[in-house]
């Protein structure tokens, strides 16, 4: 079920910040083919920009950009327009940036790889509607490497100190952290 053009209202701005070009572009042109007027923005300071001159009743906003935190746009954002609609995206889904994404002002919180439809579902659902669950959710697999890449990287690399966190021997840590990360 996705929502149809005649949800958007008849303001349709839309700013997408995510400095992973590829994705940042597909998404710009799946969003405009669904009614939006997308502006997007490669880093926090252009989202802030952005936010600041000209706020927008949607945004989706990649959680860690290179030079910050995307919450901070989210913040500048709530600050000039309190009615737009926020989703955060994130790579490192967890619940204790989901909770500071939501307190800070953020609609929704999606985990990469979201879609356009579980996208434009989030960013259009009302009131108490709760979004459809995703059509292609994580497999197991790919949730545990998650949640292994966000532990490493908490541990700023430290593949020791990751293997203490995790319970796990150090060298089954480093045979996993040199794979590709499953679908």
């Amino acid at each position: 079920m996705t929502q149809d053009q005649s949800d958007l209202g008849p303001d349709k701005t839309l700013l997408l910040v995510d400095d992973d070009e590829p994705f940042l572009r597909r998404l710009a042109k799946a969003m405009e083919k669904r009614g939006f007027e997308v502006e997007t923005a490669d880093s926090v300071a252009a989202g802030r920009a952005i936010a600041t001159a000209r706020p927008p009743a949607y945004a989706v906003i990649d959680l860690r950009l290179e030079d910050g935190n995307g919450l901070d746009v989210v913040e500048v954002l709530r600050e000039r327009r309190v009615d737009a609609r926020v989703v955060v995206l994130t790579g490192y889904g967890a619940i204790a940036t989901a909770v500071a994404a939501v307190k800070i002002g953020a609609t929704d919180y999606l985990s990469k790889p979201a879609d356009a439809n579980d996208i434009t579902n989030a960013l259009l659902a009302t009131g108490d509607d709760m979004p459809p669950p995703p059509e292609n959710p994580m497999s197991a697999d790919r949730v545990r490497w998650e949640h292994i890449q966000r532990v490493f990287e908490l541990c700023d690399r430290n593949v020791s100190e990751t293997a203490r966190r995790l319970s796990m021997h150090r060298r089954t840590l480093q045979r996993i952290l040199a794979k590709r990360s499953p679908r």
